[in-house]
């Protein structure tokens, strides 16, 4: 098998990592899922901001690890869980960075959703 080819943010492909002032919560089947105020926000280039939540403020008991893996040579190996209350939308809703590249090392211990594989995901703003 290959090596895998891990790049290095710069200014064609810049990354940001910084600590997020924003209240998100996010729900699913009636539940909180997960609640913060200690979010991480990840800018990589043109994308959407995704926010990082802390693992101690997600319920971790409302998700189920998956086989699913995906490979980003900015961030490295990508680990998912499903939320099985969420249905197939639910599927692979949640990944997570468990051995992130130096250059995006913040995010570890950190888990991020797609806001639209839950019910709501809340940014509120301070």
């Amino acid at each position: 098998m290959a090596a895998r080819e891990q790049r290095i943010p710069g200014p064609d492909h810049p990354i940001s990592v910084t600590p997020s002032a924003d209240h998100i919560v996010v729900r699913v089947a009636g539940k909180i899922v997960a609640d913060t105020r200690a979010s991480l926000s990840l800018q990589e280039a043109n994308y959407p901001v995704v926010h990082y939540i802390p693992r101690k403020n997600v319920d971790m008991s409302l998700l189920q690890r998956t086989d699913h893996h995906t490979y980003c040579p900015y961030k490295g190996d990508c680990s998912y869980y499903s939320i099985p209350s969420a249905g197939e939308r639910g599927t692979n809703a949640v990944w997570t960075y468990e051995h992130p590249y130096d250059a995006v090392a913040a995010i570890n211990g950190h888990l991020a959703f797609y806001p639209t594989r839950v019910d709501a995901f809340e940014v509120i703003q301070n």
